[in-house]
């Protein structure tokens, strides 16, 4: 692959998803798109980058960012944010949303469906509780082609090993072949939709948890900062944010910001404001009273 080709790709990856390829990631380029190329029987790259340049193939376009797209994810990936779900954010959406008993969960970059299905086991444990309430798990994803293995629910036994505890499978899964496929109530539970997250996502409503996990880290900061503007509209207020562990707002957005209470854990800066005020009046009286010992 020529500098010239290489350097086009970059642009178009970039325009297109995003993502934003070092020149570190040449290898990655050269191997997933000779790859693509031997499938739909194109020369090579080069041959590939031409079809690109002419720009009339959108088809292609959209092709291309599916290959260079990492899609990898697990069950109940690095558990804290599971943690954080079930013990933090499920009761205080069951407290605030008592009146409505509505709650809508949004999984972005949601591949292959791993962190959805997650969710819905977590919901399955706590159907007693929330026994009459509309409950909704969308997933967006750019590729069309993970989406539509998520829907299948269908997942291998390597898959399945990866972070899926055995009680967990047993009751959520039955075997189909050699695969294991995700049991029709819980399918029924989760909505996938194809969804690039540069684009506008008003169509989408509005959300009481947005998990968007492990896809900033493959965006510039001006790219992350676009990606938190159009998140931050869809939050509901007093919502909450989960974002992956090696991923922050700090320094990049002013609108979603840093639960002051939970590492891991965002909210809207008017919701945390609130929360803030509402810590400072709870410790003053205390203070007051403990104020004649000093």
């Amino acid at each position: 692959m020529t500098d010239a080709d290489f350097n086009f790709l970059r642009r178009l990856l970039h325009l297109r998803s995003g993502l934003s390829l070092s020149l570190e990631k040449r290898y990655l380029a050269e191997s997933r798109l000779g790859i693509l190329c031997r499938r739909r029987g194109i020369d090579g790259i080069e041959t590939l980058v031409e079809q690109l340049r002419q720009g009339n193939n959108t088809a292609l376009e959209h092709t291309v960012v599916e290959a260079m797209t990492t899609n990898e994810t697990l069950f109940f990936r690095d558990n804290t944010p599971f943690d954080l779900f079930r013990n933090v954010i499920l009761p205080e959406k069951l407290a605030s949303n008592a009146a409505t008993r509505s709650l809508r969960i949004w999984c972005a970059a949601v591949s292959t469906g791993q962190e959805a299905y997650s969710l819905a086991m977590i919901l399955d444990e706590m159907a007693p509780r929330i026994a009459g309430w509309k409950v909704q798990i969308i997933g967006t994803d750019i590729s069309a082609e993970v989406l539509e293995r998520a829907r299948s629910g269908l997942y291998s036994q390597f898959e399945i090993q990866r972070g899926l505890p055995i009680q967990m499978l047993l009751k959520h899964f039955q075997q189909n072949g050699d695969k294991w496929q995700v049991s029709e109530r819980l399918r029924a539970m989760v909505e996938l939709k194809e969804h690039n997250l540069l684009e506008s996502n008003s169509h989408l409503g509005q959300f009481d948890v947005i998990f968007c996990r492990n896809v900033l880290i493959y965006f510039d900061v001006p790219t992350k900062a676009k990606v938190l503007g159009l998140l931050a509209p869809r939050l509901a207020p007093e919502g909450a944010v989960v974002l992956g562990a090696a991923e922050t707002v700090i320094g990049i957005s002013t609108t979603i910001v840093p639960d002051a209470k939970h590492r891991g854990l965002y909210r809207d800066r008017h919701s945390a404001k609130a929360q803030a005020a509402s810590m400072s009046l709870s410790v003053e009286p205390r203070l007051a009273q403990g104020g004649a010992r000093f």
